[in-house]
């Protein structure tokens, strides 16, 4: 569980390197094999949809530069076959057929190939984008804050390039740091008009409420306010899961709301882990219209050397290639990190192995540490 975001690249790679071994052996093995099948069987049967077969194989998966030698090396063989055997027992036509047939395959398998590169580069570019979009409405929270140690991160999901609803933000105020991490139902525009109108309700509420309870209130009345305001249906039937923690001033100790959110880690100095499971469940975030009642703010133990972590479902729902949801207590149990960064790059860099690097939607992580005195720099 060691590793930075060098091991984020790591875990991209794991998804596309099985693919590109695969077009690698593959059309060439096709190629070979479809000579020996009609060097070793009677006239009447053709090494065409063996050649035909690999430069297709190989379009989606390779570079135009190998899908070039693939295409060169069916058509070559079928050009080959015709000299050697072709003319000697189909007669010309048949041959001259087969060997057109493999060109215009080629033809196609190139096509394909470049169309696909095209469209990848196209994908790539949005993800930039949609990232830089997101990171610009999600600012880095400071370092250090309060004595505490944070980090926060927002890793996209590899699907698709549209701006999701995640979301964080950390504030100190005078009742110690305060932080949110919330979900927005949606994508696009109207998730993103969202995530502003949250994180302003909260950089305003953190501040004047004095307590997690009066902050969850305003950030559901702003969400309520703005669908009332809009025309939208996406904002009308919109809501947030979210978790808002307080660490009050020169304490050991943790508040948390949660109003349907995955319940945070505590992961420990010694490596052991836990859930901070809420007392009693809640509606998420813009839902209390179907029905309200009081929020109840947990208090928990916060030792010293521990780290909270926050997440968005991102991380708890990739799945492995057996449809087994990521389990960030058994995955991250036992293990130790040097710090908030650390810890963010490792889980990501996991969730992403386990995931195979297929992530089925965004994810915002956020670590909260509490620091010894040996670990405060001197001064």
């Amino acid at each position: 569980m060691r590793g930075g975001r060098a091991a984020v690249a790591e875990g991209e790679v794991y998804e596309t390197a099985p693919a590109r071994r695969f077009a690698t052996w593959l059309p060439a093995a096709l190629i070979v094999g479809g000579i020996v099948f009609e060097l070793a069987t009677p006239p009447a049967y053709t090494a065409v949809p063996f050649l035909s077969a690999a430069p297709l194989i190989a379009a989606p998966f390779s570079t135009l530069r190998v899908t070039l030698a693939i295409v060169a090396a069916s058509v070559g063989a079928a050009l080959g076959l015709m000299v050697v055997q072709g003319l000697r027992y189909a007669g010309e036509a048949q041959t001259l057929t087969e060997l057109a047939t493999a060109c215009t395959v080629g033809l196609l398998a190139i096509a394909t190939n470049r169309m696909m590169r095209r469209s990848e580069r196209r994908l790539a570019s949005a993800r930039v984008i949609a990232e830089a979009a997101q990171r610009a409405v999600l600012p880095t929270p400071a370092a250090r804050l309060g004595g505490l140690r944070i980090a926060a991160r927002y890793q996209a999901a590899q699907a698709e390039a549209r701006i999701g609803g995640d979301l964080y933000a950390v504030q100190g105020t005078p009742y110690g740091a305060r932080v949110l991490v919330a979900d927005i139902r949606g994508k696009g525009l109207e998730a993103v008009e969202a995530v502003v109108i949250v994180l302003g309700a909260f950089r305003e509420a953190a501040e004047q409420e004095a307590t997690l309870a009066g902050v969850a209130g305003r950030l559901d009345r702003a969400l309520r306010r703005e669908a009332e305001r809009r025309a939208s249906v996406e904002l009308r039937e919109g809501f947030a899961t979210a978790v808002l923690v307080e660490v009050p001033p020169g304490e050991a100790t943790l508040r948390l709301l949660n109003r349907g959110h995955p319940a945070p880690l505590l992961l420990r100095a010694d490596g052991g882990a836990g859930y901070l499971e809420p007392t009693a469940p809640a509606l998420p975030l813009g839902m209390t219209d179907l029905g309200e009642w009081p929020d109840l703010v947990d208090e928990r133990p916060f030792p010293v050397r521990a780290t909270l972590l926050l997440f968005t479902d991102g991380v708890t729902e990739a799945r492995d290639r057996h449809g087994e949801f990521y389990e960030p207590a058994e995955r991250l149990r036992g293990h130790t990190f040097a710090g908030p960064d650390a810890l963010l790059d490792a889980l990501i860099a996991d969730v992403a192995r386990h995931a195979r690097g297929r992530a089925a939607d965004d994810m915002a992580v956020l670590a909260v540490h509490r620091p010894s005195s040996a670990e405060e720099p001197a001064g």
